[in-house]
């Protein structure tokens, strides 16, 4: 299995180009296959997830073309079968197909997702969604039928705006009969980026970005292109790179208004920065005040990068707290940045950690928890004094197209070994 190898403590410079985003992609290759003419999708970023996806499409019989950033997919010939426990279990967006497959047959066989241990993250509210638009479902163990003589449009309030239940009751009702409302809906900026795909084919979906989203039902869906937004969590990654180690890093090719949770915060922070009409820049990397952070959802401060955060905290004069309100494992990433140096104390309900500065950080032997806690590490080793190793990769490849290319292209001393 492959590792990352980094020197730490080098500076950065020039510019990072940032992919598109990978929870905006991994919901909009499910939601091609409701079209039965072939689609186009722009920016899509080069990922493992994007990988497990195509695999799927293949075992269905999808035709499915990827050039560079473009993917055409044609579902003219697809076969609704059973997807596989081993496809099921390859990342979290395969449940996708399960909005996508019911809406498409009204029928749909799959197990349960897999995806990083973060916590408890049950498909309650998804299977609420599509109960109410009419479907049965069978459960046993981690299989799922799930299935309908008819789907209607219905009013549905979901209990926590999830954003995979809001797409996947998107994606269900687009071809249901009569007009679906989508109450307490998720408001994150993916959620408008796949309501637009979709709109391009025919649908006929309004209020997305909103907390109340309505899918007037279609009967068919035509051949569109449409191209993926910016990956926010990734330009938020490279962002806290550049607050820390960069010397006029530019990172661009990115939508300022969906990191403005984070820029806000770094600038209180005191970091000093650039902020253009698709950039951000970092001028320089002074001393750093500590802040306070609660994750919340969109617009709040997005629990994807509260991981990364801590490593930026430990450089913060004084002792920062972090309010996690989304998932309950995800300050397992501490552990081994302790490893490192990190000073920091989680508490007994492993709601809050507290984050030590200033800690000088050192190289180390670590290993990836999930996909945020291994760019946690990384964002630490870059900082850090000496040669950081960074084992279980996997879950850091799965979110970053071409990280090792991007920092070594601005001056990282990074490399697989």
């Amino acid at each position: 299995m492959q590792r990352l190898k980094i020197q730490g403590n080098q500076k950065l410079t020039g510019t990072v180009r940032i992919s598109g985003a990978k929870n905006s992609a991994v919901a909009l290759i499910p939601a091609a296959i409701l079209c039965d003419e072939e689609v186009v999708i722009n920016n899509v970023p080069n990922i493992s997830d994007i990988d497990d996806l195509e695999n799927i499409l293949l075992h269905l019989n999808a035709k499915i073309n990827r050039e560079y950033e473009t993917v055409k997919i044609d579902s003219t010939s697809i076969i609704n079968k059973e997807i596989t426990r081993e496809l099921s279990k390859k990342l979290r967006a395969s449940y996708y197909f399960m909005g996508a497959l019911l809406g498409k047959f009204k029928k749909v066989e799959m197990y349960f997702p897999g995806g990083c241990s973060i916590g408890e993250r049950p498909i309650n509210l998804h299977l609420k969604g599509f109960e109410l638009l009419g479907a049965t479902i069978e459960e046993k163990d981690d299989y799922f039928l799930i299935e309908a003589k008819e789907l209607k449009g219905n009013k549905i309030y979901l209990d926590f705006p999830s954003v995979g239940a809001t797409i996947n009751i998107m994606l269900a009702a687009v071809k249901a009969n009569g007009t679906t409302t989508i109450e307490n809906a998720a408001k994150e900026p993916e959620i408008s980026n796949i309501a637009t795909f979709l709109n391009n084919m025919g649908a006929k979906i309004t209020g997305a970005g909103t907390s109340i989203i309505q899918i007037e039902g279609v009967n068919k869906l035509h051949k569109a292109y449409h191209e993926v937004i910016p990956d926010r969590i990734e330009a938020g990654t490279y962002i806290i790179i550049a607050s820390l180690i960069g010397e006029n890093l530019k990172v661009s090719k990115l939508i300022p208004s969906h990191l403005e949770s984070l820029t806000s915060k770094l600038k209180e922070s005191g970091v000093d920065m650039e902020i253009g009409p698709d950039y951000v820049q970092i001028n320089n990397t002074t001393k750093h005040k500590k802040i306070d952070i609660t994750t919340l959802i969109y617009p709040g401060f997005p629990t994807d990068l509260q991981q990364i955060m801590t490593s930026y905290l430990s450089t913060c004069q004084g002792c920062s707290t972090i309010e996690e309100t989304i998932y309950e494992n995800r300050f397992q990433n501490i552990k081994e940045l302790e490893k490192m140096g990190l000073k920091a104390k989680v508490s007994s309900d492993n709601k809050q950690a507290k984050i030590y500065g200033i800690t000088k950080l050192h190289g180390a032997d670590v290993c990836s928890t999930d996909l945020r806690g291994g760019a946690s590490l990384l964002v630490a080793a870059l900082i850090a004094e000496g040669t950081t190793t960074i084992d279980n990769i996997n879950y850091i490849l799965r979110g970053y197209d071409k990280i090792v290319e991007k920092l070594k292209s601005v001056g990282a001393k990074i490399e697989l070994i």
